[in-house]
């Protein structure tokens, strides 16, 4: 939904409160209302083409699912769960795109994929945000070159395939100013919120994605407790990552319904009180330093406000948090990476090398 303000509806009751809170609906105030493609892997691509010739920079996969603005989202370079014949597709319809739509210069293009089908989100011939992280993650200086390109230069002569480096995982997250702002809520959303954006590098992507949260402030924990709170569609979409959490030897709290699906399938977690049900709650644990991370996720407008103050109480106390499932995964297989390797350093010009 996009108006004064952009927000995913799943009911009546959510389109009522949307057009109560944000919208004042007129000939000069319209009303965009989009499908939305609920659980899609986002895909952002950069190309440089001289209108002929297309080279296609990076193919970076959203760890957040479709849905969260892009500037929001981390993503890998390159992806890490698409297959060959999907990234194969991808470069196929990209190369399409600057042929048929004339781009002299660079592009970005948002893709989403779905039950194995690609849908084009949007199509935009210019640099994007994304442009430097593919830049340093890929060696090619994308901005020089798209100079050049479009002062006639042709992609044949500047040949940027020749010049681009891999072997490694790079992993951009954004920063957010939530600690700057009591009271806001760290839920992400459509609405772009971030105010900058860090990366990660190394040869495998769990360590990649923790030297993303280091730098991005969020020092992710080896032991302890973790709590997690989702919502009733994400509850069999958290599985893998809680299985993941107890296999490494943290202790789960969990909120009723999702600790009597965790029990119910094998792992297994104690019941915390929600902030609104009663003391102790989640948020008191919080205070007391007995959770270490917290994965929450929401839907609708009564488990937000339900939630939002323990997730005040998170940030206020320093606490590493995610609040989408696929967040809750990466973090997962960073922290079971790093209990195997430890974190190296190398320098960009190593990973070049």
């Amino acid at each position: 939904l996009g108006g004064r303000a952009m927000e995913v509806v799943y009911d009546d009751d959510g389109l009522d409160a949307y057009f109560k809170k944000a919208a004042v609906v007129s000939p000069e105030h319209p009303i965009l209302i989009d499908k939305f493609l609920e659980n899609a892997t986002e895909v952002d691509v950069d190309a440089l083409s001289d209108g002929e010739d297309t080279y296609v920079a990076g193919i970076m996969e959203h760890i957040e699912e479709a849905g969260i603005h892009s500037g929001d989202s981390a993503c890998v370079l390159p992806p890490h769960t698409l297959s060959a014949e999907v990234v194969a597709e991808i470069e196929r319809q990209t190369k399409a795109l600057a042929v048929e739509l004339g781009v002299v210069g660079l592009m970005n293009i948002q893709f989403a994929l779905k039950d194995g089908v690609v849908y084009i989100l949007e199509v935009n011939p210019r640099a994007s945000r994304t442009s430097p992280f593919v830049s340093k993650s890929t060696g090619v200086p994308l901005a020089k070159l798209a100079t050049k390109v479009m002062m006639g230069m042709k992609l044949s002569e500047l040949d940027p395939w020749s010049q681009r480096k891999g072997g490694y995982i790079s992993v951009k997250e954004s920063v957010f100013p939530f600690n700057r702002f009591p009271g806001v809520d760290v839920l992400l959303g459509p609405e772009m919120r971030s105010t900058g954006e860090v990366m990660g590098v190394d040869m495998n992507f769990g360590l990649a994605f923790m030297k993303s949260q280091l730098a991005a402030g969020q020092r992710l924990p080896l032991s302890g407790t973790v709590f997690i709170s989702v919502n009733d569609r994400d509850k069999q979409a958290i599985l893998p990552a809680a299985k993941m959490f107890e296999e490494l030897g943290f202790r789960i709290v969990a909120t009723g319904g999702t600790c009597a699906y965790l029990n119910d399938s094998g792992v297994k977690a104690e019941k915390v009180l929600k902030v609104y049900e009663g003391r102790p709650n989640a948020a008191d644990m919080v205070i007391n330093g007995e959770i270490q991370l917290m994965v929450n996720t929401v839907s609708g407008k009564k488990t937000v406000q339900d939630s939002s103050q323990l997730r005040q109480t998170t940030l206020l106390y320093g606490v590493p948090y995610t609040t989408t499932v696929a967040g809750a995964k990466a973090m997962a297989q960073a922290i079971k990476e790093l209990t195997g390797t430890g974190l190296g350093v190398k320098s960009l010009q190593e990973h070049y090398a």
